[in-house]
């Protein structure tokens, strides 16, 4: 089974750099394609599915992909009969949607939710930035890369660590 894996430029690569890894919360790790917002993937699944024939597509991070980089993920399934698996973020963490999680949310074919827990026990659908001091951020850049924790919490907690 030929599996082509992306992940977001977002996260340590040098700038120009095409490969980066996909690492699990366990230790595995994978090396994956990167992509950034001026990424034409359609293009760049075509050309190597017409040299290796691939057998499924696989995003992590796909909060981070543009609308217009959906669209393209859903001509691959659609014109090119691959599956496409996206795992994201749905929201940030003052609670928006990141625009690829919209888009997704929009044009998906199914929609599996992969749960996370709440330190209380209840479902997570919501995560907060921590600043070093482990209090809640509540403003700021949507997409930051620095020494923050992100940390996932149920609606009620989260909004209680907002002061909300």
């Amino acid at each position: 089974m030929q599996v082509m894996l992306w992940t977001s430029g977002h996260y340590g690569a040098e700038p120009g750099a095409t490969m980066g890894k996909i690492e699990s919360r366990i230790g595995l790790e994978a090396d994956a394609h990167l992509y950034r917002a001026d990424t034409n993937l359609f293009d760049a699944i075509e050309k190597e599915h017409s040299e290796k024939n691939l057998s499924v597509i696989f995003f992590d991070e796909a909060q981070f992909l543009t609308k217009d980089q959906v669209w393209q993920l859903a001509r691959v399934g659609d014109k090119l009969k691959l599956p496409v698996l996206c795992y994201g973020l749905r929201t940030d963490f003052q609670g928006e949607l990141f625009e690829g999680s919209a888009a997704l949310l929009a044009i998906a074919d199914e929609l599996r939710e992969a749960r996370t827990i709440c330190h209380c026990g209840k479902k997570a659908t919501m995560t907060a930035r921590m600043d070093e001091q482990g209090n809640a951020i509540k403003s700021g850049e949507q997409v930051s890369v620095g020494k923050e924790v992100y940390v996932s919490l149920c609606r009620s907690h989260w909004e209680e660590a907002l002061g909300r």
